[in-house]
């Protein structure tokens, strides 16, 4: 303790008054408002809504998702725990195969044309030229309609007598319909195309922002020492983009594992011939649907399907960290 009459130390000064300020801008704002100051609770009652939403659709649904998978609850019945039973059924499981490796197939094509083609289309609309907004606009809008809507529109240009085998037919090019639907490889071709279809204009949006942060000194620059277009684009649009194609990575895989209504669409209730073109998304739905659906079993394929999607995502962000190292 100090002696009394012993003058503070000057590093004590400036902290005592800003303590001072502090407590008169408190007064202030109690004046001014009628009401007293609480500092400690005031951040949480903004956070309150926030935090209960996430409480109640996401993280209790998964937590109990995790309990359920470990029982053998059925629908109408609460289950017995079972350990780890259901996931020694999913590994044994020939449909759990089959719906992983279309899910994972899936992702390996839908997820490197989301990366490059929105990329290509961003470059050609980010011109400002008359009417380029009306083009922004059209590549925009399968992005805000419907999933439902736009498999049926799907639908019915694929089908055996739609738009697309129509004119196949007319041109001489196939002699009888391209099983777009019928077939299951095609079927599952056709719902990536879809998927795309219905991404490019998302991910434009997203390269277009990213592309408004590319210097344009450096296109300059590289413009008057030779480079053409495509260099140009190879040597400094790609590189400055390059945490923008990695993000839209992982985002467009993580879409790409929970796929569900493309196939649903085109396929009906069984995902194609055979359940041919099922992903893990459509299994977890047939298994735990209906009166006598297994809860616990599709629970314990959601988590799975989780640890597959939390992969990728971990894959994601470890390239992520490695480009910036």
């Amino acid at each position: 303790m100090t002696a009394a009459g012993t003058r503070p130390a000057a590093g004590t000064r400036p902290a005592a008054a800003a303590a001072r300020r502090r407590r008169a801008a408190l007064r202030a704002m109690e004046a001014d408002t009628g009401l007293p100051h609480r500092t400690w609770w005031t951040p949480y009652l903004f956070l309150a809504p926030g935090l209960a939403m996430v409480l109640l659709f996401s993280i209790w649904p998964f937590v109990n998702t995790v309990v359920l998978s470990f029982t053998d609850a059925r629908i109408l019945r609460g289950g017995g725990f079972v350990g780890l039973d259901n996931y020694r059924r999913a590994f044994a499981d020939p449909d759990f195969w089959v719906a992983t490796g279309n899910s994972v197939l899936y992702l390996l094509v839908v997820v490197p044309c989301l990366v490059l083609l929105p990329l290509a289309l961003a470059v050609l609309v980010q011109a400002k030229v008359p009417g380029i907004g009306f083009f922004r606009s059209a590549f925009y809008t399968p992005v805000i309609a419907s999933a439902v809507v736009v498999g049926l529109i799907w639908q019915w240009v694929l089908r055996s007598d739609g738009l697309v085998n129509t004119v196949f037919q007319r041109l001489r090019l196939v002699s009888e319909p391209v099983p777009f639907l019928t077939d299951s490889t095609m079927l599952l071709v056709s719902a990536m195309i879809v998927t795309v279809w219905k991404g490019l204009g998302y991910y434009m949006v997203f390269y277009l922002a990213a592309l408004g942060n590319v210097p344009a000194s450096l296109h300059e620059a590289a413009a008057i020492d030779g480079a053409g277009p495509v260099r140009r684009f190879l040597s400094i649009t790609v590189p400055q983009v390059k945490p923008m194609m990695l993000l839209v990575g992982t985002l467009s895989a993580i879409s790409a594992l929970r796929v569900f209504t493309e196939i649903y669409i085109l396929g009906g209730e069984s995902g194609g011939p055979g359940g041919g073109a099922r992903t893990l998304p459509f299994l977890i739905r047939q298994v735990g649907l209906g009166f006598s659906g297994e809860t616990g079993y599709a629970s314990a394929i959601s988590i799975l399907l989780f640890l597959l999607t939390l992969v990728f995502s971990l894959l994601g962000r470890r390239l992520a960290k490695g480009d910036e190292a």
